[in-house]
């Protein structure tokens, strides 16, 4: 910055220029102060270039040198007779003399501005400007009390005094100009947004824009906090390094926002990851802050996309910011791409606004659990990936004819009544309010962890020590907190082990952090050219557990590693953690050729070897959530389907007339139930015979391939509300029992039974279930026997 202009003994005529800024504070939106000084501003600039131009003349001379001759150094003109502090109403302005003489050099006004006497209104108005900035930083000055804020402002208010003087162009000098860093935070953003959710129909992607929007129309206003109190609250942080950004924030973005005659860079614009990186934590944390704090406020149709939708954007978003590996900050990401940019770019008036944090155009919802598991690994479905040789795919072509063209499945559902079924159970507050249901002896283990996520209680980063980059102080105190975790809850582990391994560059660690301390992690090993992770240490601190912090661990591990392309996990796990693996999908079935880790991994005694497949189809932290809203669909559609079930059909009046006997078909509602008439054949008379027959005919079904699911009762604990569906339950093993006691006394009996059980299957399970399919396919082995035996002629 320039420093050869100075500022003269004692104040300048300050005009009415409103109130200094509000001071930065530990981030945030700017107050109200800020806006209402540059309104002021803006209102005593359109006055001051209304004026009379000896009015402007005088105003200007307060700024201008002497141009008498001689060596006059007087470098401002002083009134004589200057007007009362606070001026009084009644007295009229008076008239400008430009022989007034000059209390400093006793030289007329003319002799100071005679240098502006062929200047044109309009470079005479862009002056005026600078004079009333000049007057407004010098409050600035004198009310901050940031030393760092007040030597930018110092710095200038010189500038401009000296633009003044010479009628240049105010220019910041510095060593760099803008931008500071590439690719920007809006680029970033904009390759995020391609990154993740490319692959989504049109109205959706276009709600992940407006989030991208509202995120970015935030940091543009976001006030940053000063360097002091950045070192108070982070003090293992590049301290050198935000003070550069935060003097050029302040030059290029803050100040210019309230002193137009500067010129004003957007913030998105001009600063990438770095500055990014320093203020997202705790820029996150305020905003979710926020909009709890106001979730009454928000319009209705803005409540799911800012309390459910936008926080879960964060955390995406957060992952590749402080990811050491994301390609969203490439230079390069986009090139040779034939798909544009989003347009995101935020319009910034020169007047600062606080924005809402709601501030968004589109109403359209979308699921963003369904979005958070897009990873290179699921090429079918992925957006513009990068491949390994650096090429980028074209997204899919739209299969909506595709869809019309799908051959009916008979006993499909159709998505008229998914739909319908669908909107009684997304209703928003219940999608809000996922605590009232942390109690439940049905909620999800990983629940409450998650819940703490998206308020900000809880981080997740995976993080490990280099020898090529500068050391992070902060990492290395997570690595440390991390031993001590590890060294607590493994004690039969040496500690020499532990930190040898955590601190090692080949092994990274997935650290849990809440309130900025590490209470919890898991350390790896990767193995790209094998095709498997290997898990070293897994520990959440003893008065940390018992809440899902470990799933939710986990689960993150497994998105982490879909995304590099890794689907295996291999481990040793000692007697006490076998229960914790085999809930995260761990067994002793290791999937792994045993030619592709052996003489890789560690051996341990007394430890069990267990593995696990990944499913990249699967978003794993958000798994139990689409779990939760299936089974919510299917419920309603098993409540439909019994309201239909037990219609009640008018009752039978032909027997009062006398008749003995009609046929079971015409009674009303009985083929609704799923009963076929079945075929003529043969009963047989004696008892033995019959026996015999059907024990033959039970014990081929028994022994075929698709019995599995129906030979005992169903288990309350394994099919929850079988009971309240299926008011007749039956199996194969309670008929084996029935045919030991003689139950079947004719060949209707038995069929009946049989029947039942495939009935009861397809009524409770969906058809395009396992056991739905194992009924059909045993029910026609069934009635195959029944012919071969002459039990029934044929099967109408």
């Amino acid at each position: 910055m320039s420093e050869s202009a100075g500022i003269q003994q004692g104040s300048p005529a300050i005009g009415a220029a409103g109130s200094a800024p509000a001071a930065p504070g530990a981030g945030g939106t700017e107050g109200s102060a800020a806006t209402v000084g540059s309104a002021r501003i803006a209102v005593k600039k359109a006055q001051l270039r209304s004026s009379p131009r000896p009015k402007k003349l005088e105003k200007l001379g307060v700024y201008s040198s002497c141009k008498a001759e001689g060596a006059c150094k007087c470098n401002g003109w002083k009134s004589q007779n200057p007007p009362p502090t606070p001026p009084r109403m009644d007295q009229q302005p008076n008239t400008v003399n430009l022989q007034e003489r000059c209390r400093s050099c006793s030289h007329t006004l003319g002799d100071h501005v005679t240098h502006l006497e062929n200047v044109s209104e309009e470079e005479m108005n862009r002056l005026l400007g600078i004079v009333l900035d000049v007057e407004y930083l010098y409050t600035c000055v004198h009310k901050e009390e940031d030393a760092d804020t007040k030597q930018v402002y110092f710095s200038l208010f010189k500038l401009l005094r000296k633009c003044i003087l010479q009628m240049g162009k105010p220019v910041v000098e510095a060593q760099e100009s803008p931008p500071f860093e590439k690719p920007s935070i809006d680029q970033g953003v904009n390759n995020f947004v391609q990154y993740k959710f490319s692959h989504l129909p049109s109205k959706e992607r276009q709600t992940i824009v407006e989030l991208a929007k509202m995120f970015l129309n935030q940091i543009n206003y976001w006030q940053l906090e000063t360097p002091s109190q950045r070192r108070q609250r982070a003090p293992a942080d590049d301290a050198a390094g935000y003070k550069i950004n935060y003097t050029r924030w302040l030059c290029y973005c803050n100040v210019p926002q309230f002193c137009d005659s500067l010129p004003r860079y957007e913030t998105t614009q001009i600063f990438g990851r770095t500055l990014l990186r320093s203020v997202f934590t705790v820029m996150r944390k305020q905003l979710l802050e926020q909009a709890r704090q106001e979730k009454d406020k928000l319009p209705p149709e803005k409540r799911t996309l800012i309390l459910t939708h936008f926080p879960k954007f964060l955390s995406m978003l957060e992952e590749e910011v402080y990811s050491q590996s994301s390609p969203i900050w490439s230079e390069d990401f986009l090139a040779g791409s034939s798909v544009g940019q989003i347009p995101i770019h935020t319009v910034i008036s020169a007047a600062p606004v606080a924005r809402p944090l709601y501030h968004s155009t589109s109403p359209v919802s979308v699921d963003l659990s369904s979005c958070g598991s897009v990873s290179p690994a699921r090429k079918a479905v992925s957006a513009l990936e990068p491949s390994p040789g650096g090429e980028k795919r074209r997204p899919p072509e739209p299969l909506a004819h595709e869809e019309t063209k799908k051959p009916r499945i008979v006993g499909d559902i159709p998505m008229e009544l998914i739909n319908e079924v669908m909107a009684t159970i997304t209703d928003p507050a219940s999608m809000l309010g996922p605590e009232t249901n942390l109690l439940s002896a049905h909620s999800a283990r990983d629940e409450a962890a998650r819940l703490e996520e998206r308020r900000g209680v809880i981080e997740f980063h995976v993080i490990g020590n280099s020898l090529n980059q500068k050391p992070n102080k902060r990492i290395l105190m997570w690595l440390v907190g991390l031993q001590n975790v590890f060294s607590h809850q493994l004690p039969r582990m040496p500690k020499e082990y532990i930190t040898r391994l955590v601190f090692d560059p080949k092994h990274k660690t997935l650290s849990l952090i809440k309130d900025g301390r590490v209470i919890g992690g898991i350390c790896f090993r990767m193995f790209p050219s094998q095709g498997f992770t290997e898990i070293v240490f897994c520990a959440v601190t003893s008065n940390e557990q018992v809440k899902g912090y470990g799933t939710h661990l986990m689960n993150h591990l497994k998105e982490y590693h879909i995304k590099h392309d890794i689907l295996n996990f291999l481990t040793y796990a000692d007697e006490y953690a076998i229960g914790y693996f085999k809930k995260q999908g761990f067994s002793k079935d290791i999937k792994v050729p045993k030619a592709k880790y052996v003489g890789y991994i560690k051996d341990y005694e007394g430890a069990t070897l267990m593995g696990c497949e990944l499913n990249p189809s699967i978003p794993y932290t958000e798994f139990s959530v689409i779990i939760k809203k299936q089974k919510e669909i299917i419920k309603k559609l098993i409540e439909r389907k019994q309201a239909q079930i037990r219609k009640v059909y008018p009752g039978l009046s032909c027997f009062k007339e006398g008749v003995r006997q009609i046929p079971i078909e015409s009674i009303p509602g009985i083929r609704e139930t799923g009963w076929k008439p079945v075929g003529k054949g043969k009963e047989l008379k004696d008892p033995d015979q019959l026996y015999s027959t059907l024990k033959t005919i039970l014990q081929h079904v028994k022994s075929h391939q698709n019995a599995w699911p129906f030979m005992e009762p169903v288990k309350k604990t394994e099919a929850p509300g079988y009971y309240q569906v299926i008011r007749f339950p039956m199996d194969l093993k309670t008929m084996s029992e029935r045919l030991k006691s003689r139950y079947y006394t004719t060949r209707k009996l038995f069929m009946a039974d049989m029947q039942r059980i495939f009935t009861n299957c397809r009524e409770y399970n969906p058809p395009e279930s396992e056991y739905y399919k194992c009924a059909n396919l045993l029910e026609k082995f069934f009635y195959t026997k029944i012919k071969e035996t002459g039990l029934i002629e044929k099967i109408n």
